[in-house]
Formats: structure tokens, sequence, C-alpha cells
């Protein structure tokens, strides 16, 4: 009888895995490289001094037209060096520009205060932001910008880390598997998350439904603008797989910085609708039957634990051979036991406590 009720849960783990491939792998049209519209790119940076520079290197290498780019440091009232890292950069480069954001007022604090403090400060026609311990292709901005057709609000794309060690290694196979149920989802028409350090989004739509100031607070402003402008039912979001939109971020370094990372995603992921919920209930409940294999150890079960490793490996290689980064895959053993392991504990934790710490602020 465990057995039965473990194939059957896996049967749904299989469906949506399925369709979460079906979604990521869906086409769609671009635009000529004469019609690309002006865009801003937008780095908010808050005591980021060990890693601004080599952020402020790659955008510096960014290959789209001089005319229609700009983009914005925001330096978030750091208490290091990263003001000074910005300066000495961006002197005699005009395309860059470095503001520190308005005081926080009100629900207008931490990282939503910066980005919006920024973003009335652009002019291009679409805004694109990243995080400072980020580095991006050359061709992120204009592999972005060609899929804004006018019927197209928000685009987003995939976030991958330094993988050079079972710690690093396992951590950037998790966030491609996130962002691959996100990407698969809002392709598929029902917008669930999305990460905000390769995130972009039409200025108009933002303005349309009143700015980061018209939203409710939420340690997870990203996936708060991602419902807002699927709300305003104009445009369509979509989020491509392509090598050359790959964002690649840095890792963290300890267990103490991925908990409050993890934990800062939980609390931000409750109000995902009534699909979220779906999807992690069959997430939670196939990895419940992982963690009870050696309580109902028998043949059978032993095969249902390989099947869904198996569909795990099914979904994830096509996903990282076409992003280029193939070769991370060698942490998929460390991952699966790290994806197990925190799937299972986070909505206990989430539980006991919603506090969220992040960048040297309590939420």
């Amino acid at each position: 009888m465990p057995e039965l009720i473990f194939l059957i849960i896996l049967c749904g783990y299989f469906i949506q895995s399925v369709l979460f491939v079906i979604g990521a792998k869906k086409k769609f049209p671009r635009l000529n490289e004469d019609e690309l519209p002006t865009a801003t790119v937008i780095v908010s940076a808050r005591d980021e001094e060990d890693n601004i520079l080599n952020c402020l290197e790659s955008l510096n290498k960014l290959e789209y037209p001089q005319e229609k780019l700009k983009i914005i440091i925001v330096d978030d009232h750091s208490s290091d060096n990263t003001g000074d890292i910005i300066d000495n950069f961006i002197k005699s480069k005009s395309i860059f520009k470095k503001i520190v954001p308005d005081e926080p007022k009100g629900k207008m604090v931490g990282k939503v205060n910066a980005l919006a403090t920024a973003i009335r400060e652009a002019n291009g026609e679409i805004i694109l932001t990243t995080d400072a311990d980020c580095q991006v292709k050359p061709n992120w901005v204009k592999t972005i910008a060609s899929y804004y057709h006018e019927n197209i609000g928000m685009v987003d794309s995939y976030t991958t880390q330094i993988a050079n060690s079972q710690f690093s290694g396992m951590q950037a196979i998790d966030f491609i598997y996130l962002l691959l149920v996100g990407g698969g989802t809002i392709n598929l028409g029902t917008p669930i998350s999305c990460i905000g350090n390769n995130m972009s989004f039409r200025k108009k739509a933002y303005d349309e439904i009143g700015g980061y100031e018209a939203l409710p607070f939420s340690v997870t402003e990203d996936f708060t603008l991602l419902r807002a402008v699927n709300k305003l039912k104009i445009y369509k979001i979509i989020f491509p797989l392509e090598k050359d939109a790959l964002v690649t971020s840095r890792a963290c370094a300890d267990i103490k910085s991925l908990y409050h990372q993890k934990k800062r995603w939980a609390v931000g992921g409750l109000d995902v609708p009534l699909l979220g919920y779906i999807i992690m209930f069959w997430g939670f409940a196939t990895n419940l039957g992982i963690i009870l294999t050696p309580l109902l150890f028998s043949p059978v079960w032993l095969y249902l634990v390989f099947f869904k490793i198996t569909i795990d490996l099914f979904v994830l290689y096509p996903i990282h051979q076409k992003l280029g980064i193939a070769k991370n895959l060698k942490y998929f053993l460390i991952y699966q036991v790290y994806y197990t392991l925190y799937v299972i504990a986070l909505p206990f934790i989430v539980f006991i406590s919603r506090k969220v710490i992040w960048k040297g602020r309590e939420y």
C-alpha cells in the first residue's frame, strides 16, 4: 500500500515536470537589430565591495547601441568601499550613472526603495535589473531586448551560479531547477515566480501599475512586480531559454547565508497563486517519500526512489545543455540530497517564524 501511494505521488510529480520542460522550451518571436528599444540597466548594491567590480566590468562589455543604453548603479547606503569602487570605475564612462537612493520611508525600504529611486531616473523603454554579485554576458541586453514586441510586458530569464565545489554546485543546480519551474509556468500562461537578478520589464507597464510605491511591501519585490504586471491583463510575460541571456551570480558562501536566502524566498513565496501550492505539494510529498525510505524500505520502494531521481535528471539535463552549463551536473547527487532536505524543512521553518534577515536588515 505505501508503494502504491508513493507511485501515485510520483506520477503527479512526473506530469508536472514534463509540463515544466514543455513550457521552458517554448519559442518566441524576436525583433530585428534595428528595432531594438532603448534600455536602462539597474543594479542595486549594498556592501558589495568584494563583488561590484566584476559586475561593473561585465556591464562595461555589453554590446548594445550606445545611444540606446544607460546603466544606473545604486549605492544603497553601503558601509564599506562599494561607493568608492563604483565612482572610480565609472569615471569618464558616460553610459554609467551612480545614484544614492532616497531615505527609506514607510514601506519603501531596503532594495525596493533603491530600485524605485533608480527607475524614476531611468528613461529607457525597457528596464533590466541584475545584482551586484552577478556577471552578465556581452549580448545579455540585446538578447532580452529582442523579445520586446509591443504586446510584451516582461521578459525574464535564467541565472546560474559559479560552481566550483559541492556546496556551490548544489546551489547552482537548484537555481536552474527553481527557474525552470518559474519559466515553464510563465510560458504556459500562469506566472508563479521569477528572479530579480535577471528580470526585465517595460517601463510603460511599470508606470501603469503605479510602480513599487503602489505595491505592498515584500521581501521578494521581483515576485510582487511579476504578479502586478500579470494582473494588468494587457501584456504577455515570457521566459525565453537563451544561453546569451544567462546571468551568473555568486553562490552563498556558508550555511547561514544560504539559510537566510532560502527563508526569504519561502516567506516571499507565500503569496503564490493556488497552482504554486499545488506544485509545492507534489515536491514536498515526493521528497517526503525519499526521506521515509529507511522506514518503508523494499525493493519496489528503491525502484520508485530511482524513478524520482531519473525524473529530476530528465528535467535538468536539457536545460543545462541548452544554457551551456551541463558540466555543473557533476554535482547532481549532492543537489538531490540538498533539495530533498530543504524542501521538507522549509515549511516548518516558515511556520515557526517569518522574520527575514537580509543584507544586514531585518524585515
